[in-house]
């Protein structure tokens, strides 16, 4: 009997190694899975809904920008603490609370709608969404783990990126439509309420095995730790670095009602169905990396990916066709969800479970919010140089930042497999220096 292994080689395991749907056959996935579905539903709906009522009531790109802005500084103010309160505290329980706060914001959009408020309630509203993020994000994020066997995690990623993009695509859709059909946007913020108590009530009952739980006071030292472990691993830090720039440049979902209103000529459906083009083709890519073998060539295809989304949004910001849009719109989806698992994958297998709430703290800071201040970004640019300049100049921009990242972390063009992507082979991966946070 021999003992030797052809997967050290690079051959295929044997067909059985690679099941599709293994994670899926884990009941305590299944309701976590669908929580993060509803919330992401629900939180599309929102999204389309106050993008359109707020640019209706005050036509200005301005406007658009300090969305994202204001969803975001409590995630920057927050997040660390909130790393640490997730290493410390039952993630289930976190999770749900920070449901109930979500559903009080929504309710609060709700009625800010209906009474026809000043704007200030609808973004002290969303300001209080981006509290409530800013716990649910690291949260869920590491959560994840202590309900999935390890062996299994990669292929759980693929599925919630899935499962994620697909509440993505229907939730633009659905708010669009309920706008379309009421004339406005307060019964939309209702259907978010509904959503954020049926995640609470789904993942209320997920048994998760909760792992070793960090015994660190809070302090600075403590709150860093995730940032340390980062910095420290080359492959982790040059993935996240490609990710967060290329969203952060090359983004146009903030400025999509200006196209869909003063370049694209759309009404609101129009607008979810914008909104939801590039969860459409993240969705089809995702199934596709599902019934596939993992990336035998993960970073090379990694670079090629985050190059195409740039290209991509250089064509959205050309066109003047709705149907051209929509398909560039659908091809930038499809090439981010390679970037998305890939990083995701990476992170989860390599963080102990002590760390992973710090760890998902420093990627809401910086992966997490980048859509938010990417919006940011796209609106004041969009307000100065016009919506075309603004998304072409970020996509030609993404394209600038796959250059550099592929120089400065010259290993990154070089990763391999993901399948069996343990802290010793992915040592191997990285013969530029050995990563003490691995060991």
């Amino acid at each position: 009997m021999s003992l030797h292994d052809p997967a050290l080689d690079g051959e295929p395991k044997p067909a059985e190694a690679h099941d599709p749907y293994a994670a899926l056959r884990l009941p305590d996935y299944r309701r976590l899975m669908l929580g993060c579905v509803a919330t992401s539903f629900g939180g599309e709906i929102q999204a389309v809904a106050v993008g359109w009522e707020l640019y209706e009531r005050s036509h200005s790109a301005w406007v658009l920008s300090l969305i994202g802005l204001v969803l975001i500084v409590p995630v920057y103010c927050l997040a660390l603490p909130a790393g640490h309160t997730a290493d410390r505290h039952n993630r289930v329980r976190i999770f749900v609370l920070s449901q109930v706060v979500l559903c009080i914001a929504t309710l609060g959009l709700a009625a800010f709608s209906f009474a026809n408020a000043p704007l200030w309630v609808a973004f002290a509203c969303l300001a209080l969404t981006g509290i409530a993020q800013a716990f649910l994000r690291p949260a869920r994020w590491a959560l994840m783990p202590q309900v999935v066997p390890k062996d299994k995690l990669q292929n759980a990623i693929t599925w919630n990126s899935t499962s994620w993009q697909f509440a993505a695509v229907a939730g633009p859709a659905a708010g669009g439509y309920i706008i379309y059909q009421t004339g406005g946007a307060g019964w939309a913020y209702l259907a978010n309420a509904v959503l954020t108590i049926v995640a609470a009530a789904l993942v209320l009952q997920v048994r998760s095995k909760q792992g070793p739980t960090s015994t660190e006071p809070m302090s600075l030292k403590s709150y860093l730790a995730g940032f340390k472990f980062v910095w420290s691993n080359e492959i982790i830090l040059a993935t996240i670095t490609l990710d967060l720039f290329a969203v952060l440049l090359g983004g146009a979902q903030a400025i999509l009602p200006i196209f869909a209103k003063d370049i694209l000529h759309v009404d609101a459906n129009g607008l979810g169905w914008l909104r939801a083009a590039e969860s459409i083709g993240a969705v089809t890519m995702a199934l596709a990396m599902a019934h596939r073998p993992p990336l035998r060539r993960a970073g090379p295809t990694l670079l090629f990916a985050v190059a195409m989304f740039g290209m991509s949004m250089v064509g959205f910001g050309l066109s003047k066709n709705f149907y051209f849009s929509f398909a560039m719109l659908a091809l930038a989806g499809a090439v981010d969800n390679i970037s998305i698992v890939v990083r995701s994958t990476l992170v989860q297998v390599l963080t102990p479970d002590s760390m992973r709430g710090r760890v998902a703290a420093v990627n809401s800071l910086f992966i997490g919010t980048s859509n938010e201040l990417g919006g940011f970004e796209s609106g004041i640019t969009a307000q100065v140089f016009g919506p075309v300049a603004s998304v072409v100049g970020g996509g030609i921009g993404s394209l600038f930042v796959v250059a550099m990242v592929a120089l400065k972390w010259p290993q990154l063009r070089t990763l391999g497999e993901m399948r069996s992507a343990t802290p010793d082979e992915m040592a191997e991966m990285e013969p530029v220096a050995e990563s003490p946070a691995i060991r």
